[in-house]
């Protein structure tokens, strides 16, 4: 893990360092002192993702703050996006000696895809998936389910961005919500400075609101989440339980794989009836196997994010057997979800912001 930061962070180092020296270069004729301003400015946005790590835990919910989160983590994907255009338009000019403006397209385009990512990131698509189950009782008219991963509250999405997703989620009328972890991002505080726990409160479904922490909820102090959402709010936490729902419907929650100690699926089943439907919420896609082997219905996880940016999705296909989307294996639906919201840099490029609408239906409709 250390040789992998180690290489992560002379990557971004030496990406900057070309986008610098390209930049130079394409920069007129000017007095030297306009340009020690212009590489001020430069690398202090450029090594401000490091403030944002050293001052976690001092996060506030004021504006400045989410600005400055969204500005030092956003600069992340500009590097990555600024360093593959400049290195396609440096190889066009050894095609092409004459071509002299290869940094202004690079930056062009650079912007154009950022633009798009970041209106692709603020606009979630709804996605639908239909649960055929025979565990329903006789005369059940199914239910509709919303699930609902990877919020992140604090600096990255404001009250504002959760008003809108409750908006998005009750105007489903579900009969069950689900939330697979990572609903806070890395600190209570901007939350609970923002009041953000009234807007979780307008969240409304028939039979409950049911969630399980994510390794977000661990990295922003456990306990500190657990008061927060048992204590502020209509969420149910779930960890390493099972909750009981009207037509004999469970929902075994699991507790993130962060908490080595975490029970295994079986463990947590011994006492189920596997006559009634069974729904398993577990943050991580690590443990798929367990959830087909028990023949449950549905296991709804998240985290992956299906990488966020274009090629990270890439890497999250190879490290997880299902980093995204709906597969079924056996008589057990598996989704893993890209998430409501995301972690740090605003931009989906490649992949969506989602809200998945599941219907179970009894097997006779």
């Amino acid at each position: 893990m250390p040789f992998f930061l180690i290489l992560m962070l002379a990557a971004y180092i030496g990406g900057n360092a070309y986008i610098f020296t390209r930049a130079l270069q394409a920069l007129p004729p000017m007095p030297a002192i306009f340009k020690w301003l212009f590489g001020l400015a430069y690398w202090g946005y450029a090594l401000s993702i490091f403030l944002v790590f050293i001052f976690r835990a001092r996060e506030s919910a004021d504006p400045w703050g989410h600005f400055f989160f969204q500005v030092s983590t956003g600069w992340l994907v500009f590097t990555l996006y600024m360093v593959l255009a400049l290195v396609c338009f440096d190889l066009f000019r050894l095609l092409v000696p004459s071509f002299r403006h290869g940094f202004a397209c690079a930056l062009l385009v650079t912007t154009g895809v950022l633009a798009y990512g970041y209106y692709t990131y603020k606009h979630p698509q709804l996605r639908e998936v239909d649960i055929i189950t025979d565990r329903l009782p006789a005369g059940s008219l199914g239910l509709k389910i919303v699930g609902v991963s990877d919020v992140h509250l604090g600096l990255g999405t404001t009250r504002d961005d959760l008003s809108r997703y409750v908006d998005l989620i009750n105007a489903q009328h579900p009969d069950i919500i689900l939330i697979s972890g990572d609903l806070i991002d890395n600190d209570v505080r901007p939350v609970d400075e923002a009041a953000m726990d009234e807007e979780l409160n307008r969240l409304h479904a028939t039979y409950g609101i049911y969630m399980v922490p994510g390794n977000h909820e661990y990295l922003s102090g456990i306990d500190a989440c657990k008061r927060f959402i048992r204590g502020r709010t209509n969420i149910h936490l779930l960890m390493d339980s099972v909750a009981t729902l009207p037509d004999g419907i469970r929902i075994v929650g699991r507790d993130d794989r962060t908490n080595t100690a975490r029970k295994t699926l079986p463990e947590l089943m011994s006492r189920i009836d596997t006559v009634v439907p069974i729904i398993v919420l577990d943050h991580q896609p690590t443990d798929l196997t367990q959830a087909e082997r028990a023949g449950v219905d549905l296991i709804f996880c998240g985290h992956t994010h299906h990488g966020q940016v274009w090629p990270l999705n890439l890497a999250t296909d190879r490290l997880f057997d299902v980093a995204y989307g709906y597969t079924r294996r056996g008589r057990t639906n598996i989704y893993v979800s890209s998430g409501l919201s995301l972690w740090g840099p605003p931009f989906r490029i490649g992949t969506r912001s989602e809200l998945v609408v599941f219907r179970l239906i009894p097997a006779e409709l």
